[in-house]
């Protein structure tokens, strides 16, 4: 059954995600070689399995090589995302580390 709160909340993390991207180059590493700013998937406040659908949802349409960062407070996600890393062939680059109260995951996106 559909729920209309929750599925608007939902699109709104999607779109916020979304609108982190900035210009087209964000999220790639540079063409020297150095990083560029990281796709930011905030699934801040959103329980199992949601932080993983809403990268799911992000890595489908980025660039092969786009950096993503998922930002979750669900303890659950620190399994999750590597392990949908695995089952989906992306790189999981790690957890880095925050200044607030979430984690941050961070996924290489691969063709």
């Amino acid at each position: 059954m559909s729920h209309p709160d929750r599925d608007a909340a939902d699109q709104d993390a999607v779109e916020q995600g979304s609108a982190d991207r900035g210009n087209a180059d964000r999220g790639n590493a540079d063409r020297d070689g150095g990083a560029a700013s990281p796709l930011v998937v905030d699934a801040r406040g959103l329980r199992c399995p949601l932080p993983v659908i809403r990268l799911a949802q992000v890595a489908l349409d980025a660039p092969a090589g786009t950096v993503v960062e998922v930002w979750a407070t669900d303890p659950a996600a620190r399994a999750d995302v590597p392990a949908w890393c695995r089952m989906r062939g992306h790189d999981y680059l790690g957890e880095v580390e925050t200044a607030g109260d979430h984690a941050a995951y961070r996924v290489r996106t691969v063709g």
